[in-house]
């Protein structure tokens, strides 16, 4: 059964499949993981997205927000579409680059995250199959475009942990 289902605030996730095909199935948890990291962002102001609500950590929603869309574009553009393309926040190659959000506000983040999010959807549904590969620079590895939906999944699941602490720190909204 595929579908949505309702989160934090009335906002619609992807339902991943009980029984669908593989491709059908990352694609939707992968979607599922998107939509959960921008509901975990949705209601606060810029100034509480930039929030460092962890102390130490400076690590902010807008922080991951933007970490998220540089993922995207290295994983999806980079390495299954072999463009050459820099990183969003950083010319240096540096991931890093993209938790410090002090500066930037919730336009201009999500932006690049939903363009990035555009670009490798159009580069997954164009794909023959979840064989298609493409070199990873990082790994010296070449991987298939299974691997890069299975990691991003990885990634959003590991991310959106870090988003529920954060977004319950600013103001105690709690849930999946």
């Amino acid at each position: 059964m595929s579908g949505s289902t309702s989160g934090a605030a009335g906002e619609e996730r992807t339902s991943p499949p009980l029984t669908g095909g593989e491709r059908e199935t990352l694609r939707a948890y992968l979607d599922f993981h998107r939509e959960t990291l921008a509901m975990k962002c949705e209601g606060l102001s810029d100034e509480q997205l930039r929030r460092a609500s962890s102390p130490p950590s400076t690590l902010s929603l807008l922080g991951l927000v933007r970490h998220m869309a540089e993922v995207e574009r290295a994983w999806f553009r980079r390495t299954i579409d072999g463009e050459d393309v820099p990183l969003v926040w950083s010319d240096a190659g540096d991931f890093q680059a993209a938790y410090d959000a002090s500066a930037s506000t919730r336009a201009e983040a999500f932006a690049a995250w939903q363009a990035e999010v555009a670009h490798a959807r159009r580069i997954e549904r164009e794909a023959a199959s979840l064989d298609v590969t493409g070199h990873q620079v990082r790994w010296g590895e070449d991987v298939s475009l299974r691997v890069v939906m299975l990691h991003l999944i990885h990634e959003y699941a590991r991310h959106n942990g870090h988003a529920d602490f954060l977004r319950e720190a600013i103001d105690g909204t709690t849930g999946a």
